[in-house]
Order: structure tokens, then sequence, then C-alpha cells
């Protein structure tokens, strides 16, 4: 069984995760060029984004792919960036640094130089939320019909995808302590005007709600988990696919990557054996899910023709 409905044009966004070296990022290239290309009527054009701070795509395309959305050689209808959270990060505080000090110097008694340390401060979790912000606003420019993302492992995943909740727990903090603010002028002065603060704070609760809506909407957006035939990476997958279920996102499919085929040797049929009786024990667990098995390769999948070879096995068509 291949993958199966990705190419569905109300589908923008598709999302790859897993354990670390399942092949996240080979299946998230070779789905990014299969969706890109021209033949078959499909040629969507494509953006492969990395979310995953070790990026690996440049390593994967054989072409320097940084912070910034670039073409990628070679390729038609198909782009990439590799996401740097921190500096979203920086670039959010910056461009909404003088709206959190309105908030924080009209609702406490806070003094300029103390809102400065607080702001300073790290906010946990933060760089994920703003990796993923970076992600939705690429999807409201419209400039792509598919956004197509290599998330990190497991856990930093599950952060990822958790990142709406922390920016909306955040924002309700700022709301409440402006809303004291608002209760008291609103007391003494009989009216209230909102300022930036409050511009700030509505645009940023509908931006948590566009991410939110697009993550459990499984229309425009799936995402594809990926594992390998060993016990403690079912074990994992299973923890990230209940993990994203307490999100609302539904994991419909599953590859099995690196499956030996082979029974050439006395090792190899050992190998082959075991490798099926953990695909059985996974169709078991995920009985519910559509499982693509990939065979194991003789080498590394590197470069744009070894992708596409890849891709054409992952979708079972040239």
């Amino acid at each position: 069984m291949a993958l199966k409905g990705l190419k569905e044009p109300s589908l923008k966004l598709i999302l790859f995760g897993g354990k670390g070296g399942v092949g996240k990022t080979t299946c998230a290239c070779g789905t990014a060029l299969y969706l890109a290309a021209p033949a078959l009527n499909r040629g969507f054009k494509t953006v492969l984004v990395s979310a995953d701070p070790a990026h690996s795509l440049s390593d994967s395309l054989g072409q320097k792919i940084g912070g910034q959305v670039t073409e990628v050689k070679g390729v038609a209808n198909l782009s990439a960036l590799e996401i740097n959270a921190e500096k979203a990060l920086a670039r959010f505080k910056s461009e909404h640094d003088e709206q959190i000090k309105k908030i924080l110097d009209t609702g406490t008694s806070l003094d300029a130089d103390d809102i400065n340390s607080v702001l300073a401060l790290p906010i946990p979790g933060m760089d994920e939320v703003m990796g993923f912000k970076t992600i939705v606003d690429l999807i409201d420019q419209a400039t792509f019909d598919k956004y197509v993302v290599d998330t990190a492992p497991t856990g930093h995943a599950l952060r990822l995808l958790a990142s709406p909740q922390l920016l909306n727990d955040w924002i309700k903090v700022l709301a409440k302590i402006r809303w004291k603010y608002r209760y008291v002028v609103e007391t003494f002065a009989g009216r209230y005007t909102p300022d930036q603060g409050d511009d700030f704070l509505l645009t940023t609760k509908k931006a948590v709600k566009r991410i939110e809506d697009l993550l459990r909407n499984q229309g425009r957006a799936e995402f594809v988990a990926v594992t390998v035939p060993e016990a403690m990476v079912i074990l994992e997958t299973e923890r990230l696919i209940g993990g994203l279920s307490k999100y609302g996102i539904k994991v419909k499919q599953l590859v099995i990557n690196n499956v030996l085929q082979s029974s050439g040797c006395d090792f190899c049929r050992k190998k082959k054996e075991e490798h099926q009786r953990y695909i059985e024990q996974i169709r078991s667990r995920f009985s519910d899910l559509t499982i693509t098995i990939m065979p194991s390769q003789a080498g590394e999948i590197k470069g744009i023709e070894a992708l596409r070879t890849f891709s054409q096995e992952l979708f079972g068509e040239p």
C-alpha cells in the first residue's frame, strides 16, 4: 500500500514525524518531489519546510537551504526552507516589543527596567510557537499549493504541535493584566479606548485560532507518522500517535521504513523474519491506519535522483 490522498487540492499542510533516524526527512523530501512533479497533471507549487533544529534538508537535497524560502535547483515547482525558531522569536519580540511593554506598563506596577528584564527572560517553548507561526504565516501568504513539513523527533514535534496552546496561555495572562487596567479606566473615566496593546492581543489570539483550526482540519492538514520495524521505535510511535490525538490531530497513514526484503543469506533471512514479526505487531496496534512499507535501500538516499526513485516507491507511481 502506498501513501494516498496527499494530492487532494484542499489538503494544504502535510507533516511527517517520528523517532529520530527513521527517515522522516527522506519521506518529506520524496513527498515534496512527488507533489511538485508536473507529470500526471500534478505539478503543485510546493514548499518543503524543516522544523527540526538539526536541519538536514540541505544534505538530503544536495544544496544549501537556509532561513529564506529557496528554489530547489533542477526541480520545477519546488522550494525549501529551514526554520530558525530563535530568529523567528527574536523577530516576533522586535515587532511587538512596544505593544507588550504597553500592556505591562499600564496593567502592572513594574517600572521600565523591570519590564525590560521580564521581556529579556527566555520563555520556555516560545521558540516552537514561533516556528509553527512561521509555517502558518507562510500558508496565509498563499504563495504555494502544498506545504510539506519535516518535523523534529517525537518529543520536539509534540511540543511544536502543542505550541498553539502555549501561546494561548501566554496571551491569557497578558489579557488578564489588560482587563484589570480596563476595569480601572472604565471605573474612573467612564469609557475605555482600545490601544495598540489590545490590537496585539486580538491579532495574536486570531493567529492561535488559525493554527488550531488548521491542525484539526483533516481536510486541510495531515500528519503522517514514520517508523521502522524495531521494538523501541514502535513504542515511541505509539506515544507519538497518542500524543497527537490529545491535540485533536488524527493520524491516518503510517510509513514503515527500512524493511529488509532480501533473504539471500542467513543474517538477511533472520532479519527479514524479525522485521515481519514487528510489522505484524504494527498492523495489530495500528489497525485503523493505512500502512505503507518501504524496503531497505542499498545506500544513502541523497540527492534529487535518489529521492525521486524513493518517491516513486513511496507513492506507487512513476
